[in-house]
């Protein structure tokens, strides 16, 4: 199991988290495969996917530390020590909500609460969390993140929502340090349709993507 500042900067260093939200158990670990087989190993199971707590125990069985596994959608206080009983080793929320994200921090394992305003960001931060989510970041955008950096250059900030192919090297121009992607990583027609090789190929790219907008101008 990683430290907590270890799985932090192997968050960083990868530069992408894949938001999983899947449909049956056995669809997720299939999901979950062909994203690893594509290269994309930061994994964060919502719990919005039926059963979530068992999918994450069968990827940290499977897959142990060849990836970074965590939880994200946590809406509730008690879920925050559930998850870490299941194998994640980082937590991610949609929202900043005091008693939620005092429990996440309580884990020991990193955190990544969500947040919008400046306001917002400047609590998430001051209660603990270690990189804050921008969500949506499909109502923002790039230049957004650049504008909060200005105030609050010391705060890791990841967006999570309206990341795509297109525009990722936008972001990481901006400041952030990794995004969140879900269904354009992982469409919902190509889950539906079983083509999973698909979605193998859609992580290259995404990898490939990364790589290049983070190589030195």
């Amino acid at each position: 199991m990683k430290t907590k500042e270890e799985t932090i900067q192997k968050i960083k260093s990868l530069g992408l988290l894949a938001v999983i939200r899947g449909p049956s158990v056995k669809v997720t670990l299939s999901m979950v495969d062909a994203l690893v087989a594509g290269g994309v190993t930061g994994i964060e199971v919502t719990y919005s996917t039926p059963q979530a707590e068992d999918v994450v125990k069968s990827l940290a069985d499977r897959y142990g530390d060849e990836i970074v596994l965590g939880m994200g959608t946590l809406t509730r206080p008690e879920q925050a020590e559930a998850s870490r009983q299941a194998g994640a080793s980082f937590l991610v929320s949609p929202i900043c909500q005091v008693e939620l994200v005092k429990a996440m921090v309580d884990t020991g394992l990193a955190v990544m609460t969500g947040a919008l305003t400046p306001s917002e960001v400047f609590q998430a931060y001051e209660l603990g969390s270690d990189i804050v989510k921008i969500f949506p970041g499909s109502l923002t955008g790039p230049s957004y993140i650049k504008a909060l950096r200005g105030p609050f250059p010391n705060i890791p900030m990841m967006p999570t929502g309206g990341v795509s192919l297109e525009n990722i090297g936008d972001w990481f121009a901006a400041g952030a340090v990794a995004v969140g992607a879900g269904s354009e990583l992982c469409p919902k027609k190509l889950v539906e349709a079983g083509e999973f090789n698909k979605i193998s190929e859609n992580a290259r790219r995404f990898v490939e993507a990364i790589d290049k907008a983070r190589k030195p101008k």
